[in-house]
């Protein structure tokens, strides 16, 4: 897809090599397995064990909480005989015998012993007042439900008050004496202050006032493990899988198997270059446009497979790209310098017809609430339109380039265009306040990502750069290796929370990166042209799509999913086996 002169054709080119990937080594570990059996060991209490002894191969875990925080999630779990068997038979109670007569008076609503227990902890002032002050709380707001107002008032000057904590909250128990619909307008509802269940929501709040080491946290085991399953996660620079298949039995370690690479089906209907493609918001459908004056629609079947839906004609022109509804049942194509049609997805027919008179339409988009479509004009202004064509806003002057990329943020205040060679404009509709992206070479084209805090930023330089856009813009990241020396080259995110970067190249391959490391993990031959624009599906983490100059669009996919039965071609359509 050129970017020079639009009458001078396309170079030839020759497929470059494959650029080796940075791949993570092998993981040679193995899992040993141990059973034991403890037979009458299970009736002999342990000799109980210092805090200073450590287990682990790195000597860092103190064998006292390690078993401590075991006991308490078997606790949580319901298994409160195995719990208690740990303890007798580990000789590592799970909390002190004057700890354990705490909960229990507070479990029990035994306030003012619990408050004199509580003392007897060895805690800080500041933590055995503000622990005073929940229990204390409590019993004065029972005493207001049993209309024992002078008791109320007593606990409340007399011990409360003291305390010299959370004073507003003081005030505005006090305003309950007086008022006792105050009580709900603090959020105070009745089942705060009956019995047993007044005992455990206080339980609750002091567990996560008092130090851990006093009273073991709910749930600190499974924290434990979800915070190693997210180091790991994050360590895994190919990972592309739902959490779903995260494993305890096992460190975890994805490989490339995991990045849609072999190319599973190659779909030719297209009779020119293709400049542009792009998946459904739900991954059910693919939009591509062309060269040939024409845009198509694909279905993407639930097995895979990549099927012409409808061939859309009417352009006189190039069709630049393709927009589509929020809801996917409608899509936008922009012809080049031309005109934007509106079509049907399930029929295929032309809508509407969007053009200006003696200004052509470059880009365009849709309005979040599908409403109304946005576009920018040959006379680098913004339009925005309702679906029948009529003038909601325009933003006149150097608002869009020649060659523009644009798009909308999901709440609908910012439009985001391409307003300098090297600058992007982030126009904020409400507050009619302009910021700029600065670049240090000439844009090409820009991706939004789908959570519209951040922006892919493709240069003539041969470099893709990541900008942060909340608040003040700020440069990320950056991307190298893919060849660009005369066309527009489009990149895009994907994968699982769009951790990857995929871009098209004129070497004729397809790169991805990393998202957050900016390593380069493959590059994938297959074409013999330029590869223009990349797409990867938003509703299957394992498929990506591309589009070339050679008039073809490839699937990349999984091994997993490869077709059997070689390739088979019925004129329009082949699939492959996994290989290029």
């Amino acid at each position: 897809m050129g970017v020079a002169e639009d009458s001078e054709p396309p170079l030839k080119r020759v497929k470059g090599p494959v650029e080796e990937s940075k791949g993570l080594p092998e993981d040679h570990s193995t899992t040993k397995s141990v059973s034991c059996s403890l037979g009458d060991q299970m009736a002999k209490p342990l000799t109980s064990q210092g805090d200073g002894e450590t287990i682990g191969s790195q000597g860092v875990i103190r064998k006292a909480e390690f078993i401590k925080i075991i006991t308490r999630a078997l606790y949580s779990l319901g298994y409160d005989k195995s719990g208690a068997l740990l303890e007798e038979e580990s000789g590592i109670p799970l909390h002190s015998s004057v700890v354990n007569l705490f909960m229990g008076q507070v479990a029990n609503g035994k306030w003012d012993d619990s408050v004199a227990t509580l003392r007897t902890i060895g805690l800080s002032d500041e933590i055995m007042k503000s622990a005073s002050f929940l229990i204390l709380e409590q019993k004065f707001l029972e005493l207001l439900k049993m209309e024992k107002v002078a008791a109320a008032l007593d606990t409340l000057r007399n011990e409360i008050v003291p305390l010299h904590v959370n004073l507003d909250r003081v005030h505005k128990l006090a305003s309950c004496i007086i008022s006792p619909s105050q009580c709900i307008r603090l959020g105070i509802s009745g089942q705060d202050t009956e019995g047993t269940k007044s005992g455990s929501k206080i339980l609750e709040k002091l567990q996560k006032l008092l130090p851990a080491a006093i009273m073991i946290p709910e749930k600190r085991l499974e924290h434990l493990v979800e915070r190693a399953l997210d180091v790991q996660r994050e360590a895994c620079v190919f990972h592309n899988t739902s959490d779903s298949d995260l494993s305890l039995y096992s460190d975890h370690q994805c490989g490339k198997n995991q990045i849609p690479s072999p190319t599973l089906q190659i779909v030719e209907a297209h009779k020119n270059e293709v400049w542009f493609v792009q998946f459904s918001h739900n991954g059910k459908y693919l939009g591509s446009s062309s060269k040939d004056h024409s845009a198509i629609i694909w279905e993407v079947k639930e097995d895979g497979q990549v099927l012409l839906k409808h061939t859309l004609c009417g352009h006189q022109k190039p069709v630049l790209i393709v927009s589509w509804s929020p809801d996917d049942s409608q899509i936008l194509t922009c012809g080049q310098d031309e005109v934007i049609r509106r079509w049907d997805v399930s029929s295929g027919k032309c809508l509407h017809v969007y053009e200006k008179t003696g200004v052509g339409l470059i880009s365009c988009g849709w309005f979040p609430d599908g409403r109304g479509i946005f576009a920018g004009m040959t006379d680098k202004s913004i339009c925005l339109w309702d679906l029948d064509g009529r003038d909601l806003e325009c933003w006149k002057g150097q608002r869009t380039l020649r060659i523009s990329d644009m798009a909308i943020t999901d709440d609908g205040k910012r439009i985001i265009s391409v307003c300098r060679e090297s600058a992007i404009l982030l126009l904020d509709r409400e507050a009619k306040f302009d910021r700029l992206i600065e670049e240090v070479d000439m844009i090409t084209s820009f991706s939004l990502s789908k959570d519209n805090k951040f922006l892919l930023v493709n240069l003539m330089n041969q470099e893709i750069h990541l900008w942060s856009i909340e608040g003040d813009p700020k440069l990320i990241s950056e991307y190298k290796g893919h060849k660009r020396t005369r066309f527009v080259i489009r990149s895009c995110f994907g994968g699982l929370d769009q951790s990857f970067i995929a871009s098209g190249s004129e070497d004729s391959q397809v790169y991805i990166w990393h998202r957050c490391s900016g390593e380069l993990l493959l590059a994938l031959p297959g074409h013999s042209g330029a590869v223009n624009c990349v797409s990867w599906n938003p509703g299957n983490l394992h498929m990506l799509a591309s589009a070339s100059d050679d008039g073809t669009i490839r699937i990349w996919g999984l091994d997993r999913f490869n077709l059997k039965g070689g390739e088979q071609s019925n004129g329009s359509n082949h699939q492959c086996n996994g290989r290029s």
